[in-house]
């Protein structure tokens, strides 16, 4: 009977970043004989900083919980989004575009939280998922903002929330 492993994530969330780590042992140790999958699942805005300082707060306590040798960045972030439809649409679109692996959304996430780049900006996303990948940015860009990709983002976050 073939397993499959999903890995519900939001690009630009610090857990999923920290779990990074157990994901690609997971995926090494077990390799051909589970299949992994990763699909989008938009962080709720209830559990979004609604400011830096509390966002560097929440940082500092999740480093200091995962013994992390630096503090994520929480620049990337204007505390004022609802979700984060850019980070996560360019990373979704990688994937129609042949982009399989964790790349792109590996990419994006490192240029958010360690260099606090603002991946909330379409191009920037883009431009991070392009060097990343040596996909076309024109294409990716168009298919990242394409209703589908929405739609598919919607429909995995919803999946996602109605399993808890």
């Amino acid at each position: 009977m073939p397993i499959t492993l999903t890995s519900y994530i939001d690009v630009v969330s610090s857990w999923c970043f920290w779990s990074e780590p157990m994901w690609a042992e997971l995926k090494k140790r077990y390799a051909g004989r589970v299949d992994f999958q990763w699909k989008i699942a938009f962080m709720d805005k209830t559990g979004l900083p609604v400011s830096r300082e509390q966002h560097d707060w929440f940082y500092r306590r999740s480093g200091m919980m995962m013994g992390s040798p630096f503090m994520l960045k929480s620049d990337w972030c204007e505390h004022t989004e609802a979700e984060f439809l850019a980070p996560n649409a360019i990373a979704e679109a990688g994937k129609d575009l042949g982009e399989t692996e964790d790349r792109i959304r590996l990419a994006i996430a490192h240029a958010a939280l360690r260099e606090g780049r603002k991946i909330g900006d379409w191009e920037i996303s883009a431009e991070i998922a392009v060097k990343a990948s040596g996909l076309d940015k024109s294409k990716l860009l168009a298919r990242a903002q394409s209703p589908e990709i929405e739609k598919r983002l919607r429909a995995s976050t919803a999946e996602f929330t109605s399993s808890k």
